[in-house]
């Protein structure tokens, strides 16, 4: 109904924004994430989702339409719903949920406030095979640049992952190996070094 809607932030309160938008005040709720960024008195764009439920009709919001995308693919996992899809995306953005659930990573989902393990791990099983790596790197590759971030370890990291998949290792296994070396790694190190720690991380 609503693909997104713009206007002055009048208030922010602890789960939801006020937006003004010619003289109408809509109540968007939104994740801790945007509440954190928006502020009082200025104009900003929201893209909403309407959710329709027996007793109420509610507008959640996002700041880009890469969050509100995911938003909605967490919306399709059996046992979320929408209070919960916003829960995780409090905890973690878009780019670091898609990384987590490539990598089998239940915990990191599991941290977000009524978000148990059984139902983390189910979020992990019914989305990772809707989600691509190397999608997963684009998009990382094109927010790094959007917000001015150097972006050379993304680089070498996804080079690294490149290298060993083309070495016979699956993408989820290329993809937690790295992950692991890059944090034991010194920042700035390129991908052959990454690769080598990596290879130690697979053997190990």
């Amino acid at each position: 109904m609503y693909a997104y809607i713009k206007g002055t932030v009048v208030d922010v309160r602890e789960d939801s924004v006020i937006v003004d938008n010619q003289g109408i005040g809509y109540r968007i709720f939104a994740p801790a994430s945007v509440l954190r960024d928006v502020i009082r008195g200025e104009e900003r764009k929201f893209y909403t989702y309407f959710a329709v439920k027996e007793d109420a009709m509610q507008l959640f919001g996002f700041l880009s339409e890469d969050d509100l995308a995911v938003y909605r693919l967490l919306l399709g996992v059996s046992g979320i719903g929408f209070k919960g899809a916003l829960s995780i995306l409090s905890v973690m953005d878009a780019d670091d949920l898609r990384f987590a659930v490539l990598s089998d990573d239940a915990s990191a989902i599991a941290k977000a406030p009524g978000i148990g393990k059984k139902t983390a791990a189910k979020v992990v099983l019914e989305l990772k095979d809707r989600l691509d790596l190397g999608d997963a790197f684009e998009k990382k590759a094109a927010h790094v640049a959007e917000s001015g971030e150097k972006s050379g370890d993304d680089a070498a990291r996804n080079d690294a992952i490149a290298a060993l998949t083309a070495l016979g290792y699956s993408q989820s296994d290329a993809f937690r190996a790295v992950k692991a070396a890059s944090a034991k790694a010194v920042p700035g190190s390129g991908a052959e070094e990454l690769v080598r720690s990596a290879l130690r991380e697979l053997f190990s």
